[in-house]
């Protein structure tokens, strides 16, 4: 992350990560990363219900903000895979609280 970047984030600690994957999109392809490298098809297919112009965007986004990488191979057709760095492996912990209360949340209603 340059040091522009970290000049625009917010000063609330909790508005960062909202801001970073606070995206309905994000958080589904955080969630499917966190097994291991994916390919583009792979998520599109196992998000669902998003553009391939959105998913593009949001893992763009995720890939500047320093939370996956992009790697293309020199095939034909090419090949792209996305895989989470350590930054956007670390949000694992959120990810894991988010599937707890979403699972409580469900059993209580």
């Amino acid at each position: 992350m340059t040091q522009t970047q970290k000049k625009d984030l917010p000063a609330c600690p909790v508005e960062t990560t909202l801001t970073l994957i606070g995206d309905k999109w994000k958080v589904l392809i955080l969630r499917d990363l966190m097994p291991g490298t994916k390919r583009f098809g792979e998520l599109k297919k196992s998000i669902g219900g998003v553009s391939q112009k959105v998913l593009t965007a949001q893992l763009r986004d995720m890939e500047h903000s320093g939370l996956l990488t992009r790697t293309v191979y020199p095939e034909v057709p090419p090949r792209v895979e996305y895989t989470l760095t350590d930054l956007g492996k670390s949000l694992k912990p959120i990810l894991d609280a988010m599937q707890n209360w979403g699972e409580a949340y469900r059993q209580s209603v």
